[in-house]
């Protein structure tokens, strides 16, 4: 049986600068057409397992549930895969992967015999390495295409969980590496992964007191980072379409702040709208058909929606405060955002037509940034008190918890699970973005070649 994936791979009037208005100012054709074979047990191939039953025997399956691999990460052998010129760094990316996101432990695969391809593995030998999983494959290239295929097992029950095999071109062989990482993320803990996916961002070189803001991109993992833009003009806050190969981005134009869409396949760039006055915070709807931002009027900011050209508006906050940094519910029926309208920065959610505005946030401090999770769960925010945090919230407001604290985090971005949230750490020439779990654990470092804010998480590309 045989599946397929395609993957891919102005003059205006200025408007004064508002104290507090904006706190921070606040790959089209990566893989042509990868076709996914499978090898084995095509009932696996194409449907997810269930997650092991809560409290069942950890030791007896590879296939546990988040919670559980939090607590005690799925040891996993993943030894080289046979052939191919790619096949030792295409292993260490889906090993990686696997290990940094702390729900897996990668174990020395060393002292075992190598499996044949296509052939079944010592069950016996494996099981003495302590791992729970194994993966096996090989690599083949043919001028410019890659073959891969590769087996996840069940190495205490002796099955197999996975067969399958990408081709592509061979200069894709990190995005593959991803793929896989996912489908064994999927298999063994029972939901989608987010290997295959990209980091927008702002990177900031120069003095402070002159700095240099271009928007950049890159994998998860902070590989094939390149900048979009050349410094040139101010970019900041970009946002992905979850449906498009586009960005939504702020920058400075004529000394004004506007809202601007990036393409990502073309390079070019197009202002949403010819509003005359500042706009800004700008995120699109859940299908990717229209931007919800913040428009400066008569003192204070309102939460607009418009379509991707700038027509089709409609107002949905005039409290005269500052509304910024809106932010949908994944199903699109309400939004977030931060507001002073009470006196002081806080989150409130309201129906997606501006109806029945609650406030949510009540902790120490003042509030900004929220985000809604992909799954609806939470919404992540940044609070500033005598020190900035990162933190989540239900989207009732109930459970705050901070994530991370320190003297500069913000701007926090979820995963395309919710499980994972990246956040900025620092400010100007020091900034950096970090990782962590959304229960607070397993911090890491995102390298990038710069300084680095205002992260922005995308879609998955597969």
């Amino acid at each position: 049986m045989t599946s397929s994936n395609h993957l891919l791979g102005e003059t205006d009037d200025a408007a004064p600068t508002v104290p507090g208005l904006i706190r921070r100012i606040t790959r089209r054709g990566m893989i042509g057409t990868t076709l996914a074979t499978a090898l084995a047990a095509p009932a696996f191939a194409q449907s997810a397992p269930a997650a092991a039953p809560a409290g069942g025997d950890a030791a007896g399956t590879a296939v546990i549930d988040v919670n559980r691999a939090r607590t005690a990460p799925i040891p996993i052998a993943i030894p080289p895969f046979a052939g191919g010129t790619s096949q030792g760094d295409l292993v260490s990316v889906i090993s990686a992967d696997l290990n940094n996101c702390g729900l897996f432990r990668v174990v020395d695969a060393s002292g075992v015999a190598a499996t044949a391809p296509g052939g079944a593995p010592d069950f016996g030998a494996w099981k003495g390495t302590g791992a729970q999983a194994l993966v096996t494959g090989s690599v083949t290239q043919s001028g410019d295409q890659l073959r891969v295929e590769f087996r996840l097992w069940d190495i205490l029950p002796g099955t197999q969980l996975q067969g399958t095999a990408y081709t592509t071109s061979a200069s894709n062989w990190r995005r593959i590496a991803h793929i896989i990482a996912d489908v064994i993320y999927q298999r063994l803990l029972g939901e989608k992964g987010y290997f295959d996916t990209r980091i927008a961002y702002i990177s900031t070189t120069g003095p402070n007191n002159n700095p240099t803001k271009r928007l950049a991109i890159m994998d998860q993992d902070g590989a094939n980072n390149r900048f979009l833009t050349d410094g040139s003009w101010t970019a900041l806050g970009p946002r992905f379409s979850p449906t498009r190969d586009q960005l939504a981005f702020i920058s400075y134009v004529n000394k004004i702040v506007r809202v601007y869409l990036f393409d990502l396949g073309s390079g070019t760039r197009s202002l949403i709208g010819n509003f005359r006055t500042m706009t800004f915070s700008p995120r699109f709807a859940p299908d990717g058909n229209s931007i919800i931002m913040s428009l400066y009027q008569n003192g204070g900011a309102n939460i607009i929606t418009c379509s991707l050209s700038g027509g089709n508006v409609r107002t949905l906050t005039s409290s005269g405060a500052i509304d910024a940094n809106p932010c949908y519910s994944p199903d699109g029926s309400q939004i977030v955002f931060e507001s002073d309208r009470g006196g002081d920065q806080q989150l409130y959610v309201m129906g997606a037509d501006g109806s029945n505005v609650r406030r949510i946030s009540f902790g120490a401090g003042r509030y900004a940034d929220p985000v809604w999770s992909p799954r609806g769960d939470l919404i992540a925010f940044t609070r500033l008190g005598s020190n900035f945090a990162v933190g989540v919230m239900a989207p009732d407001g109930s459970g705050e918890r901070t994530l991370s604290e320190s003297f500069d985090v913000e701007s926090p971005t979820f995963c395309p699970n919710g499980r994972v949230i990246m956040f900025q750490r620092g400010a100007g020439a020091s900034s950096r973005l970090v990782s962590i779990d959304i229960t607070g654990f397993n911090e890491q470092p995102v390298q990038t070649p710069t300084s680095a804010s205002d992260p922005a998480w995308s879609p998955l590309l597969s």
